[in-house]
Formats: structure tokens, sequence, C-alpha cells
């Protein structure tokens, strides 16, 4: 027993053939990539076939040979910040705001006390009292 399994390990080898062995019915589907390649894909014949399929020689995207140019979908222009902004606030409701924020910085002595409107700075308390 032991001279029939030498140098054989777990898994590595399987002792079954394929006689007998009836395989799905397939189909053969021919790609052509852009760069002038063609090779063919196997596909069962229940499997729903795709348009395209990634070359094997240069993975670019390769055409089904019978089949017509994809048609490129509309995609939404993402929306910025600005856009959302505008959804909330008109034009002129931000002017409003923008002229408000300047004469805070104006009267505050710079961006650090107008970020905190109820913020006082020590110095300016003590020259007005």
């Amino acid at each position: 027993m032991s001279e029939a399994l030498r140098g054989t390990r777990m898994g590595a080898i399987s002792y079954e053939t394929d006689n007998d062995v009836e395989l799905a019915p397939r189909e053969l589907f021919r790609y052509d990539c852009p760069a002038g390649h063609s090779f063919v894909v196997p596909f069962s014949v229940e499997a729903e076939v795709p348009d395209s399929w990634d070359c094997r020689f240069c993975r670019a995207s390769a055409l089904r040979h019978d089949a017509s140019q994809p048609q490129a979908k509309a995609g939404k222009k993402p929306r910025t910040h600005w856009d959302m902004l505008l959804e909330r606030r008109t034009m002129d409701d931000l002017e409003v705001l923008l002229v408000e924020r300047l004469e805070l910085l104006r009267h505050s002595g710079g961006p650090a006390g107008a970020m905190h409107p109820n913020y006082r700075r020590e110095g300016a308390a003590r020259k007005s009292a």
C-alpha cells in the first residue's frame, strides 16, 4: 500500500478520468478588440451572453462580433457644493449674508474674532471702559 502512494500528496492529483462525463451544452462567441485582437469565449446555451468582454491580450473592452456598438449612457452631472447652496438660497440672500459677514469681520478686528460673535477681546473691553 505504501509503495502505490509514494510521492503523492493529499489533494495534489485527481485520479478521476473524464470518461463517460457529459459536458453542458455550449456555444462559442467571437469577440473583436479595438486593438485588432480576436478571440473566442465559450458560454452555456442557457447563459445570457454579454455584448462586451475584456480582451485576453490587452484588457481593453472587446465587442461581440455580431453585436452593435453600445450607446453611451447619459450620465448626470455631479452636483457641487455651489449647486447645492443655490438650491437652498437665492443670489439676493447670499449677497445679504456676504455683506453681514464682511461687516462683522471689519468690526471684530479680523477673522479670529468674527468666528465667534459672542467672543469679545479682553483688550477691546478694557480700552472702552
